[in-house]
């Protein structure tokens, strides 16, 4: 029975505005998270410019030791061909029966790894450390003379008063190595810093989400403070025996209240799944969100008359699809042809989210899904983020961009797995 006492409706609402508030706001945090962002990006930058400066003075410094050794052994190999050159010369000019040409031979022997091709007036006379699919075959052997022209100055032999030779040589395998010794070191290096990259990545990113959760978790235990007040003012309102029509509108936006609370409580923590008719779940959030967006949006539902059960989070799922249904809008500018449609097949339920939208560049099918990423000059970008995760991570279901046209519009797929 109502009371109509009007004291009692006083002291009621004294009580009611009695309760205490919390003077930290949603806008409150947010400026906590620009301010904590602002000092972990300097930090991040100042951090990341010594790594690459650090980085850069290592790879300058083996590259340079590289090319000095490089040089080194380049040097080391001209005098062995010089030397090798001068045993030729000797081994040439000396006599046969009383000359001495065991250390030449030696010398001119001890070559097994340098390439070599002695030349009298443009022809070939001789080459040493050369394959035998080339050295037989004179067309490659000469191709192959132009090759060693090309690495290294000649020597030239005076074998005889007027008479000369000349000896091109090539890079041993060893120098071959060294020379291609920085381009596997850069690959490296690249292959290495990919994987700090990956890894600061993905460190900054769980650190956001670490953030994310905790400013949810706090506002949706912010938003209960008024909600309660609100609460206490509607049952005064059914008392004062105001409008009905007008109690049941506030009673719905104080149930939404509740539902939003509820779902930011849950991010940051394992949700409890519950065996459920998508349909139906999927058909209430649809209408409640039809109903509350401008008549130029025209509004399409189609799905199996038989319900589907899927393993799933109630009020999650609601978000799931207020997210896609307000992007789509969003996307059409509040004006076009929206329609939710709901297909199934043996293992899996498919949910289409399609609009008349301006539609997504292909390039940023993935991209649109990160935190952070909006085409909204006023927006957090993470609506399709919280979406992903809602849908992958919770639900252990799938979402993507199924196909999008510019200019026509854009159709977004959920998928989860039936369980009956």
């Amino acid at each position: 029975m109502q009371s109509n006492n009007p004291n009692k409706k006083q002291k009621d609402a004294a009580a009611i505005r009695a309760k205490p508030k919390s003077s930290c706001t949603f806008d409150a945090f947010v400026y906590i998270y620009k301010k904590f962002s602002m000092q972990f990006s300097e930090r991040r930058n100042i951090t990341r410019w010594i790594i690459i400066v650090t980085s850069f003075v290592i790879v300058t410094l083996i590259l340079w030791n590289t090319y000095t050794f490089f040089q080194i052994f380049k040097n080391e190999e001209r005098i062995k061909m010089e030397l090798w050159a001068q045993s030729l010369k000797a081994f040439n000019n000396a006599d046969p029966e009383t000359g001495d040409i065991e250390l030449p031979s030696l010398i001119m022997s001890n070559n097994k790894t340098i390439p070599l091709i002695l030349t009298e007036e443009n022809k070939i006379i001789n080459h040493v450390n050369i394959e035998d699919d080339i050295a037989s075959d004179k067309v490659k052997l000469k191709d192959y003379l132009e090759k060693l022209k090309k690495e290294n100055n000649p020597i030239v032999i005076e074998y005889n008063p007027g008479k000369f030779w000349k000896l091109y040589y090539g890079n041993s395998s060893l120098l071959n190595k060294l020379k291609y010794y920085p381009i596997a070191l850069l690959l490296i290096i690249f292959l290495f810093a990919a994987v700090v990259y990956n890894f600061y990545r993905s460190t900054k990113m769980a650190t956001q989400n670490k953030l994310w959760a905790g400013m949810a978790k706090e506002t949706a235990h912010q938003i209960g403070t008024p909600l309660s007040s609100l609460i206490g003012w509607l049952e005064i309102m059914k008392a004062n025996n105001v409008d009905p029509v007008m109690v049941t509108e506030i009673e719905k936006d104080i149930t939404r209240l509740q539902t939003i609370t509820d779902r930011f409580s849950k991010i940051g923590s394992e949700p409890i799944l519950e065996e459920r008719n998508i349909i139906a779940e999927t058909e209430q959030s649809f209408d409640y969100l039809r109903s509350r967006f401008s008549s130029q949006v025209e509004f399409s539902f189609k799905a199996p008359q038989k319900p589907i059960i899927v393993s799933l989070n109630p009020a999650l799922h609601s978000w799931t699809i207020e997210n896609l249904v307000k992007n789509a809008i969003d996307a059409m500018k509040g004006r076009g042809q929206l329609s939710v449609v709901i297909e199934n097949d043996d293992q899996w339920v498919k949910i289409l989210v399609t609009d008349t939208g301006k539609g997504i560049p292909k390039k940023q099918f993935t991209s649109v899904f990160e935190p952070g990423f909006t085409t909204k000059k006023r927006g957090w970008g993470l609506g399709l983020s919280l979406t992903k995760r809602i849908v992958e991570e919770y639900h252990k279901g799938k979402i993507k961009v199924l196909h999008s046209e510019i200019g026509k519009g854009t159709t977004m797929q959920i998928m989860f797995k039936k369980t009956g």
